[in-house]
């Protein structure tokens, strides 16, 4: 799969564009609403026999137009993004650096600029799809905005139990903790990345060795808890325990970042500085303060056998 990256106002001549079908939007999960939009898109390239292109945009869209405080979290950072979008099968990939000039645009602009210049024949959104300054472009709109150069497919609503699938409602699963639920509209279990850092070794005095994960990158990260993972090391699955948090029973003050620390089962290899990726499959418990060191062991080891029974019992479906 090609990246290019584009910076406004671009040159379509300096630009190698081939005739090519486009899949539109923001995609950040690249959940079963956006997977529906690719599969719709790469059904029309097939046909028309043009290459599968998806446009994108860096940063996200409401860190310059909100002019938000600190650079929002992601369900998947853009390496991720790319990662899972060549999994499905797209040719090319343009990423659009979103800036206030970018922002400026009219949705005649944007369509003239961005789908008729980079040589689009058919695009393809979802039914919610905005475009050009403050969202005024729409599905209702790219018709007349199109000029009869290109066709368009929209991609209606996704829904489970009643409820659309989106980004903002998968980050609500996160934030109330619900792993369990996130699957349905992810098609996969929500996942982070990080490197093993030097911890202070509290879990190996315990008994359980943890391997402390500093994010690489601003994730959407679940609610404070313990939680069964899948933990993916050197093309290897391992399962284990997480306790994200911000070890109360240990830290007087609370930290300004929960920590993640892993305690892998049947595991028993030196990963510090490696990159790990963590699977959340399963919500264990709410982190709590304990009084004594002993009620802490004995939490954990009950923690363990719960992850324990649940990997034994249970088939991961993804």
């Amino acid at each position: 799969m090609e990246t290019i990256y584009l910076q406004h106002p671009i040159d379509p001549t300096e630009i190698d564009i081939k005739p090519t079908v486009m899949a539109l939007g923001y995609f950040d999960g690249v959940h079963k609403g956006h997977q529906e939009v690719i599969k719709v898109a790469a059904e029309q390239a097939v046909e028309k026999g043009l290459l599968l292109t998806l446009m994108t945009f860096s940063p996200h869209p409401k860190e310059v137009l909100s002019k938000v405080a600190e650079p929002m979290r992601h369900l998947t950072p853009l390496e991720d993004k790319l990662q899972l979008l060549e999994k499905l099968g797209v040719d090319r990939v343009l990423v659009v650096s979103f800036t206030e000039d970018f922002a400026k645009l009219t949705p005649e602009q944007f369509v003239e600029q961005y789908i008729i210049n980079l040589h689009v024949q058919h695009t393809v959104c979802g039914f919610d799809f905005t475009y050009g300054s403050r969202g005024k472009g729409n599905i209702n709109t790219l018709p007349e905005h199109s000029k009869e150069r290109f066709t368009q497919s929209i991609v209606p609503k996704l829904e489970y139990e009643n409820k659309k699938i989106s980004s903002t409602h998968i980050r609500k699963l996160l934030e109330a903790g619900q792993v369990e639920q996130v699957p349905y509209d992810l098609n996969r279990y929500y996942s982070i990345q990080g490197i093993v850092v030097d911890g202070d070794k509290r879990g190996r005095k315990l008994g359980f060795p943890t391997a402390n994960i500093q994010m690489n990158k601003r994730y959407v990260i679940p609610k404070t808890g313990v939680y069964g993972v899948r933990v993916s090391y050197k093309n290897k699955a391992y399962f284990g325990v997480c306790n994200l948090g911000y070890v109360p029973t240990f830290n007087e003050n609370q930290k300004p970042e929960p920590s993640i620390e892993v305690h892998l089962l049947d595991f028993d290899q030196n990963v510090y500085g490696e990159s790990l990726k963590v699977e959340w499959i399963f919500r264990i418990r709410s982190e709590k303060k304990f009084a004594d060191f002993n009620d802490l062991v004995k939490q954990i080891n009950t923690d363990k056998l719960t992850a324990i029974d649940f990997f034994n019992e249970n088939e991961l479906a993804f």
